[in-house]
């Protein structure tokens, strides 16, 4: 799981990354957890290589949550 979260600053490029291995049969109970306040946005993006990517606004942060399935 790779998970960004952009600088709400403004002309700032800068964000936080952070890198976990996870294994979990419910992606969508691990990005519940990231999802705080009063409003609350989520989109999924299934890509044609399998990965997922969740853009989150949530309590005044916007993340980019990414999974890349393990390999057979």
């Amino acid at each position: 799981m790779i998970r960004e979260i952009f600088n709400s600053c403004g002309n700032s490029q800068m964000r936080d990354v952070d890198i976990q291995e996870i294994e979990t049969a419910d992606v969508d109970s691990v990005v519940r957890a990231f999802l705080s306040g009063k409003e609350v946005s989520c989109k999924k993006q299934v890509q044609p290589n399998g990965c997922l990517i969740f853009d989150i606004e949530s309590g005044g942060l916007i993340q980019r949550v990414s999974f890349t399935p393990q390999p057979p």
